[in-house]
């Protein structure tokens, strides 16, 4: 049973405990979100503290995977653990500007009131519209027998209806240009995370000035939609046009243009890495596990041959299991930090003002302690009867508490609809035994997810 931290004397608890790894090993260990993380969890237990330097330098981090932490950390509703003050997100925040991922709390609270009506569930369907056309756009592309890069594919698709969908542009001219700048500029912003001493931003190395190019293209490209859509009163762009009219419910203010558009750029990463990467990770494993892709086929097929929409997710519930089993197994953030501004009670242990509290939700979905065979493909963990005394708080694919994705309805619908489509139109049959990850900001596939695509002969 998860315990109120509110209820502990945080003075008396013990500092959590020091990880035994050596040091050289910690730091290293420390960059890598996946396998390092996982090191030092090993070592240290599902909490574990590593003090890398003077404060003043390397503030101390600690490492949690457990359900009770994460409640613990991400769980506050004020701004004792905050997301907008740690390394990462005050280097995105000064190269893409304030968003909801990397504002301070005092600043994100009245723009998450500003843009949380955009996202409920009875909104995101006006959303999703062009999800399941993109997918069949991509499929009937496809000629039997082919080898696809799964990753590429995904990308494309995500991007195609993000844009013909919510942002009112054909994105499909410029995926070129957009997904290498956001590479270069998320690759820029993490690696300035885990240095000690940065070069100020003013200096003009290559790697800050590529890094201010790729910024630029990313919010010219913002800029570019905005400017279309109010020029445009008939442009179909609804998410666009819910930011323009969106207001904090509690002072009427609404957002400046700047705002608009650091949030579109925010919405173009999610909508280009994350849900793409689900989409892949997805198919991949489907193409390991015919039948379980055949129990996804059954599923669709019943709803015959037309066109998907929103209104069909209730009964595509096998389908949306695999994404649940895609999201443990690959969770689009590896984990997420927080900068504790005073002493906190974190299950059991006190953690210091000035930590960096790192929540692993990697390694948290992975823990044989959480889960029955935990690296097995098994959507079916996710039934109703399966689930019953599982902690919400050990599965964590869009983050947890109010900073939680925003956008997590959306996903979730527009990769169902995305995965059912293709799943109906083609079988696929996974050219690798492995899914490479990597972690240059978010998790992606490190390198090209190779599958033969055999055309449906029911279609």
């Amino acid at each position: 049973m998860l315990e109120a931290p509110e209820l502990t004397d945080v003075a008396k608890l013990p500092l959590a405990p020091k990880n035994p790894l050596r040091y050289r090993h910690q730091l290293r260990a420390l960059r890598s979100l996946i396998d390092g993380h996982q090191e030092l969890l090993d070592a240290g237990g599902p909490v574990t503290r590593m003090v890398l330097g003077p404060k003043w330098l390397f503030p101390a981090a600690v490492l949690i995977a457990s359900p009770q932490g994460a409640r613990d950390v991400l769980g506050r509703t004020d701004e004792i653990a905050d997301r907008g003050g740690v390394t990462s997100t005050v280097q995105m925040r000064r190269l893409m500007g304030g968003n909801l991922l990397d504002l301070p709390h005092h600043e994100w609270l009245p723009r998450r009131r500003a843009l949380q009506p955009m996202f409920t569930k009875q909104r995101v369907p006006r959303y999703a519209g062009h999800m399941a056309a993109a997918a069949q756009a991509l499929v009937d592309g496809w000629c039997d027998g082919v080898t696809v890069d799964l990753d590429t594919e995904c990308r494309a698709l995500t991007l195609r209806a993000l844009g013909r969908s919510v942002l009112g542009l054909d994105l499909d001219a410029r995926a070129d240009t957009i997904g290498p700048a956001l590479r270069t500029a998320l690759s820029w912003i993490a690696d300035r995370a885990v240095r000690p001493v940065n070069l100020p931003q003013w200096v003009p190395t290559p790697g800050q000035q590529r890094a201010r190019r790729a910024n630029a293209t990313l919010h010219h490209l913002a800029a570019e939609i905005l400017t279309a859509v109010r020029a445009d009163p008939d442009r179909d762009a609804p998410l666009v046009r819910a930011l323009i009219s969106a207001t904090d419910p509690h002072t009427g203010q609404p957002l400046s243009d700047d705002d608009i558009c650091h949030e579109l750029v925010l919405f173009i990463l999610a909508g280009h890495d994350t849900t793409s990467t689900t989409l892949t990770y997805s198919l991949w494993a489907l193409g390991r596990h015919p039948a379980i892709q055949d129990q996804v086929f059954n599923e669709v097929s019943a709803l015959g041959n037309r066109p998907l929409t929103p209104d069909d997710v209730p009964r595509l519930g096998h389908t949306v299991r695999v994404l649940h089993e895609a999201l443990r197994l690959c969770p689009p953030g590896a984990g997420t930090p927080r900068l504790l501004n005073r002493d906190l009670s974190v299950d059991g242990y006190r953690l210091e003002a000035g930590t960096v509290a790192i929540v692993s939700f990697y390694a948290m979905h992975r823990d044989p302690y959480l889960w029955d065979r935990p690296l097995t493909f098994d959507p079916d963990r996710f039934l109703p009867e399966r689930s019953e005394g599982r902690s919400r708080w050990q599965y964590l694919p869009f983050g947890g508490g109010p900073r939680s994705c925003i956008g997590d309805h959306f996903a979730m619908l527009e990769a169902t609809l995305a995965l059912a489509t293709i799943i109906r139109a083609v079988r696929i049959e996974s050219l690798k035994d492995d899914f490479p990850l990597a972690t240059p900001f978010t998790v992606v596939a490190a390198e090209p997810v190779d599958a033969r695509v055999h055309a449906r002969t029911s279609n």
